[in-house]
């Protein structure tokens, strides 16, 4: 019988879901979400197609003690949604500093999960962070949209590597002073 790593990570909670800790038994609905090209091409780490183990790896690495990043599921159950309706995750980056990160499955797009995921992270603020940072692909307008909602100011462009797309691609570059 394998245990539940319990990680050291708060719930937080919002009208419509709850954000949480990774569970292992999210990996199923992960990978079928993860898994979708429109998803991958708009991350930097999630590769396509998604190869066998990599969920497991990521809710391992989420369960990991000594963690650089906190990785949350979007839980829209008590809603009536789904266990994974994506995840959003904060990375430590430096004294005070963390960078946001999510996706939201393609059947939630357009319905302000996105948005609202990232204002109940920001004000919630569980690394205690005085400056957030986020960086977008310039081909997810979406996303920038959420990111300037939620009160992030633009810093400029740069590249990053996308593990979907095999290739750098452009970046809008944003940040949000907490404290």
């Amino acid at each position: 019988m394998k245990y539940e790593t319990i990680v050291n990570q708060p719930v937080i909670v919002a009208e419509r879901f709850d954000l949480r800790p990774l569970r292992v038994s999210d990996a199923g609905l992960i990978g079928m979400n993860a898994g979708d090209a429109r998803v991958a091409r708009f991350t930097r780490s999630i590769p396509h197609p998604l190869p066998p183990g990599a969920t497991e790896a990521l809710i391992a690495r989420a369960q990991a003690e000594g963690r650089s990043e906190d990785i949350w599921s979007i839980d829209g159950t008590k809603a009536g949604g789904s266990e994974v309706m994506g995840l959003i995750s904060l990375e430590r980056v430096d004294d005070g500093q963390s960078e946001i990160a999510y996706w939201v499955a393609p059947a939630y797009w357009n319905t302000g999960v996105a948005s609202a995921a990232v204002e109940v992270l920001l004000a919630a603020n569980p690394h205690q962070a005085r400056t957030i940072f986020a960086t977008v692909f310039q081909d997810n307008a979406a996303s920038a949209r959420v990111l300037t909602n939620c009160g992030f100011q633009y810093l400029g462009d740069a590249e990053a590597f996308s593990v979907a797309r095999g290739a750098k691609v452009l970046t809008w570059t944003y940040s949000k002073k907490m404290i």
